[in-house]
């Protein structure tokens, strides 16, 4: 049955099973770098390419591409004006299950990210869409993302079977065309993930080594993306670019130093995003610290690409029950640097 919140998706006039949609042709992108150098959006200023010379393409190019995708896929909570029936928490608890889902089907994280995406992007089309709409439209989500990041993808009716009845493969079916046409089948944004990942390679990499292996450390990596995970439940991580969003997640477990060298980003555009991740970042060490789960069929070097799922709807509730008003003077690069990455005790100044 056809759900009754969304008249505009489901006019006689919209997309069905059996209607071919024309495939929008595909946008030329700059091919000559030179006049890239710096490139500024969103108040950011990003300097030249942070990617080490690369055997199989130009590092300008694949830059440049990363930037232009943060400028095509645009998301804003600002949609939330368009769904009076909707609340922030409702989006809280569909993400927090479908991260669930993910674990359980062991899909990638950038499976998990995609979805994510394609939901807050959807949501912008459309207009009063009712909550008892939102799981087929998460569940769809993530069945479209499964299908391009996954080798092996769930079947049809698995994705069916988690909404424990609500969802059929037909409804299943009909929104994935629905959200492919409002979305112009634009698919492919580079999500908090995939800047991350980026992030981490560049400030592992050594001179010589191939760029294509993950050089970085595992039990770290999973320790941001337990962090990017928490705040990208909470409503107001749209207020933030992806880029931003990884790179301030990244400043926590690092020196801003660390941060500029790979993201080349200032100050100026990440500390906002930093600050409001500390409460955040706060609930998190409360907790255990994740560690490396086994997952059958996934190979033991692969095991941090895999979404995890822990309590994050009692960790958001604690993160947003926290002040965010911090001191001024642990506003600079410096202050956060200080203290969130104590130096080493060879560093250390000695006592006078």
């Amino acid at each position: 049955m056809s759900p009754p919140g969304v008249t505009k998706c489901w006019s006689e006039d919209g997309a069905s099973p059996c209607v071919l949609i024309e495939t929008p042709h595909k946008e030329l992108e700059p091919s000559d770098p030179s006049g890239f150098r710096q490139y500024t959006f969103k108040n950011l200023f990003i300097k030249a390419s942070p990617i080490p010379r690369l055997s199989w393409a130009s590092s300008d190019d694949v830059w440049i591409k990363m930037l232009n995708k943060e400028l095509k896929y645009v998301h804003d909570k600002s949609y939330l004006q368009r769904h009076p029936k909707l609340q922030p928490k409702m989006r809280s608890i569909l993400l927090d299950w479908l991260l669930e889902v993910s674990e359980v089907y062991s899909l990638h994280r950038q499976t998990a990210y995609l979805a994510q995406d394609f939901f807050d992007r959807f949501m912008l089309t459309e207009e009063n869409v009712s909550k008892e709409y939102l799981q087929l439209l998460g569940i769809t989500a993530l069945f479209i993302a499964s299908k391009i990041e996954e080798i092996y993808p769930p079947k049809l009716f698995e994705f069916a079977y988690v909404t424990d009845g609500a969802c059929d493969t037909w409804d299943i079916q009909n929104t994935e065309l629905i959200m492919l046409k409002a979305l112009d089948w634009n698919l492919c944004p580079e999500t908090p993930i995939s800047w991350l990942k980026l992030y981490a390679q560049v400030e592992a990499q050594e001179d010589g080594e191939n760029f294509l292996v993950p050089q970085f450390s595992q039990e770290t990596y999973i320790q941001i993306t337990q962090l990017l995970d928490l705040c990208m439940m909470d409503f107001n991580s749209l207020d933030y670019s992806y880029s931003v969003l990884a790179a301030a997640a990244f400043c926590h477990f690092s020196t801003f130093d660390v941060v500029h060298k790979v993201s080349g980003l200032t100050w100026e555009s990440v500390a906002p995003c930093v600050r409001w991740m500390t409460p955040f970042m706060d609930a998190l060490r409360s907790e255990a610290k994740p560690q490396l789960k086994d997952f059958p069929k996934v190979k033991a070097d692969d095991r941090h690409n895999i979404q995890t799922h822990v309590g994050y709807l009692e960790l958001l509730r604690k993160a947003q029950r926290r002040t965010t008003d911090l001191p001024d003077s642990q506003m600079s690069p410096v202050a956060v640097g200080a203290i969130l990455t104590p130096p080493s005790s060879a560093e250390k100044p000695a006592n006078p």
